[in-house]
């Protein structure tokens, strides 16, 4: 996970994307591409530009107002990202970080961006919905979850230290969560000595023994090190492992997807979008194998 893309639309949330991102590449010696869309009117004619800031040459436009009005918002823009590669410099001086802005739909624009850079995570900020916004709104980072090809950070919160120390795996530990397992040793492989709690959350208080030996059967199968089986009681999945995350302080949650059918209830698409844009931690996404 060396090669990293962090879009941003400039707001707070996918500024701590952003410094999430410089962290992660200095840990693994990557590179970061800053991305900017711009949803430009379907009237305007203008191309798609990516490239270092400054060396990039201004699209063509129709002309008229429509015309000088992107061409200016295209050059508040440029000087906004280079703000943004000059603090990079400054905090992270041994981070390659170049920027790229596309004129596009926001989700084709970065799903786009994921296959001509051939990146290998996407790091994005994302707000915190309540139910109703939920329901109403979804959100690009929604989308990118269930649709991204590699796996995706989501941030919320600003982040001083990424360097977690209580990563959350939450599952049911079917037979098909063995699946997920390569994902999570990459995870692990980032951030060796941290805990890693196996959750699973259940309706009931009977259903707690069987839980436990589900997810220490888990652990024992694939060799995880650092675990904890832990079982936590909660009438949704989303509810129970947010408030367990909060419970013992997690830095970090990570969540298998995969949207076709035929998957237990915890690797549904779904969940793994609603907890992204809930939970507290950064979440990391992946799809499965």
């Amino acid at each position: 996970m060396k090669n990293l893309l962090v879009p941003t639309d400039f707001s707070p949330e996918s500024h701590h994307a952003f410094e999430v991102a410089l962290q992660l590449a200095r840990r693994v010696g990557g590179s970061v591409t800053l991305l900017h869309v711009l949803e430009v009117p379907e009237t305007a004619n203008f191309s798609t530009y990516g490239g270092p800031v400054g060396g990039t040459e201004l699209p063509n436009s129709g002309g008229g107002m429509d015309g000088v009005f992107m061409i200016q918002l295209l050059q508040a823009t440029k000087r906004r990202m280079h703000g943004l590669l000059s603090e990079a410099s400054r905090t992270a001086p041994n981070v390659a970080v170049r920027d790229m802005v596309l004129t596009d739909r926001t989700g084709p624009a970065i799903l786009q961006a994921i296959e001509t850079q051939g990146i290998d995570l996407v790091v994005i900020g994302a707000q915190v919905h309540s139910a109703v916004e939920h329901l109403l709104n979804g959100s690009h980072t929604e989308e990118l979850v269930r649709l991204a090809p590699c796996p995706v950070l989501t941030v919320k919160y600003a982040v001083a230290e990424f360097a977690p120390r209580r990563i959350l795996f939450p599952s049911d530990f079917t037979a098909e969560t063995d699946r997920a397992v390569a994902g999570l040793r990459q995870v692990q492989a980032l951030f060796p000595d941290a805990e890693l709690h196996l959750l699973q959350v259940v309706e009931e208080e009977q259903q707690a023994a069987a839980a436990q030996a589900h997810i220490t059967a888990f652990a024992q199968r694939h060799g995880l090190q650092h675990a904890q089986p832990a079982v936590f009681t909660d009438d949704s999945p989303v509810s129970g492992i947010s408030a367990y995350a909060r419970q013992v302080q997690a830095d970090l949650l990570v969540i298998p997807t995969h949207g076709r059918t035929g998957l237990s209830r915890f690797l549904h698409t779904s969940i793994a979008e609603t907890v992204a844009t809930h939970a507290f931690p950064p979440v990391f996404t992946f799809k499965l194998a």
